[in-house]
């Protein structure tokens, strides 16, 4: 089922979620309720969406990866790379990250470019497995999300601009 996603401001953006105790039918059901909810993102596209984004607090998120969607439970960082990088250029120009819960603002957010991580996969088997690029900003996106942090915590931070997409124009945002 799609489900909302909520907004900025709303309680589960900022709590820390629980993690999950036993993967059963009640967490497939979620986990397939994100799975359609990100697949009919159109504007803005997601790559990425945590159970928070849909008012769920358990550590639960489906991310595009190689075409695919696929659902990681209870991540645990093993490792990180500490060299910060931006995301990616895309025919010249630089990608920013956005998050489905702040629709129509992004920032040049700088992440690491690798990340290890233990999780869960759909049968409750634990597995690890090293995420790079994209896909690293991704999990790590997410990761904060399951953490009760926004990006744009983040931005402040690094002391990086906010912008809001507005006409197919970036103008930037004051952070306060």
């Amino acid at each position: 089922m799609v489900r909302k996603i909520v907004l900025t401001g709303h309680k589960a953006l900022t709590t820390v979620s629980k993690p999950v105790s036993k993967v059963n039918s009640k967490i497939l059901s979620l986990i397939a309720d994100l799975t359609q909810t990100l697949k009919v993102q159109k504007n803005p596209e997601g790559v990425g969406l945590a159970a928070p984004q849909i008012g769920v607090n358990l550590r639960i998120f489906v991310m595009l990866h190689n075409d695919k969607i696929r659902p990681i439970i209870n991540p645990e960082i093993i490792s990180v790379n500490s060299k910060k990088v931006a995301l990616p250029k895309e025919n010249g120009k630089e990608i920013m990250e956005g998050c489905l819960s702040l629709p129509d603002y992004y920032g040049p957010l700088q992440r690491s470019n690798k990340i290890k991580i233990k999780y869960l996969d759909l049968t409750g088997k634990q597995k690890e497995e090293e995420f790079t690029g994209l896909a690293a900003q991704i999990v790590q996106h997410e990761i904060d999300h399951l953490n009760g942090i926004m990006f744009v915590s983040k931005l402040l931070e690094q002391k990086a601009p906010l912008y809001k997409l507005e006409k197919n124009e970036w103008v930037e945002v004051e952070l306060i």
